[in-house]
């Protein structure tokens, strides 16, 4: 094994703002929603935030799945697509500085520019995304490292790439490349955009032997056509071994074999949802791979997100995740 987590993704320079409700709406972002948008409407929604101050990190929802394992210790691989740019070099060191290894090492990247995200995160703490694809529209089979896959634990999709078609084509090579060497399968629905516009893509993504599903409560409405949660979790069942779905502040879900087993929520107040589901499923995944039960890993997850929501900024310090990882080994020491 040379990965826990082998995961394909978009690379995204996110760059956050906090802003009103009022200027939300002035600048016509949809809350809570993710929206893709071109050269002219980022330049367009820049001028509404020009004034405000901003703080930039690493992102792609993948991407901080893979970072929030490797901070807690696991060992992770991230396929992605940059362009040979300032905020393409930024991404990889970002990548590089948290342990990540990356095809990016091994390619030289394209002319163009590379994705950004700018996310505005409203007094509420919901976050509403514009995000601006570039060279990430393009990622393709290239980007996959097969003898990497074949030598993971688990490989992860990010719902996200149902939206490109070169993205979903490589996505699922990585899957068949996997699923052949007995490699676990994990994806998310990412978004309910993803799901009303992107469905047959995720789908394929999902399949039938699919390991790990990882959805908040909103997306697996709309999934599944229902607000009844037990038959949320009927139909969420037959998609995966084990699904997590989370509730924000009730907690999440563990979907298995026809058992729900139901988590508790770190108790904290949120203050910015960007990355929380992200973050949930490196650290799900994290504890998964190191022998750790379903409900003990749905504790750290809850742990994990519980934290990064109660800050600004999708990601967490080494630091926080060191003291997340100790409260993790109490917890167990006791259960």
């Amino acid at each position: 094994m040379s990965y826990h987590l082998y995961a394909i993704g978009n690379a995204l320079v996110d760059t956050e703002y906090e802003v009103s409700d009022a200027q939300l709406q002035a600048a016509g972002v949809e809350k809570r929603h993710m929206t893709l948008i071109d050269t002219a409407r980022r330049a367009e929604l820049l001028s509404h935030v020009h004034n405000v101050k901003s703080h930039r990190t690493g992102g792609g929802s993948a991407g901080n799945t893979v970072v929030a394992l490797a901070q807690l210790g696991g060992k992770a691989f991230y396929s992605c697509r940059v362009a040979d740019d300032e905020l393409g070099d930024f991404y990889t060191k970002d990548l590089l500085a948290n342990s990540v290894a990356t095809n990016l090492t091994h390619t030289k990247a394209p002319a163009g520019q590379t994705g950004s995200c700018m996310v505005m995160v409203t007094p509420d703490a919901e976050r509403s995304m514009s995000t601006f694809l570039g060279a990430t529209a393009d990622i393709d089979e290239s980007a996959l490292h097969p003898h990497d896959i074949v030598k993971s634990r688990v490989y992860y999709m990010e719902g996200y790439l149902a939206a490109s078609p070169t993205g979903l084509t490589a996505a699922i090579k990585g899957r068949a490349i996997a699923a052949q060497a007995g490699v676990k399968l994990a994806t998310t629905l990412s978004d309910m955009s993803m799901i009303n516009f992107c469905r047959p893509g995720l789908d394929a993504m999902v399949g039938t032997d699919l390991d790990f599903l990882f959805c908040n409560e909103e997306e697996a409405q709309v999934w599944c056509g229902t607000t009844d949660v037990a038959q949320i979790c009927q139909q969420l069942g037959q998609q995966a071994k084990i699904v997590c779905l989370t509730r924000s502040a009730k907690g999440c879900l563990v979907i298995e074999a026809g058992q729900v087993t139901e988590v508790p929520a770190a108790q904290v107040k949120a203050v910015d949802t960007n990355g929380a589901g992200d973050m949930f499923a490196g650290a799900f995944l994290y504890a998964v791979t190191h022998g750790h039960s379903h409900a003990q890993a749905a504790w750290l997850a809850n742990q994990a997100a519980g934290r990064v929501v109660s800050q600004y900024g999708n990601r967490l310090s080494q630091e926080n995740m060191n003291g997340i990882k100790a409260d993790f080994a109490r917890h167990i020491a006791v259960v």
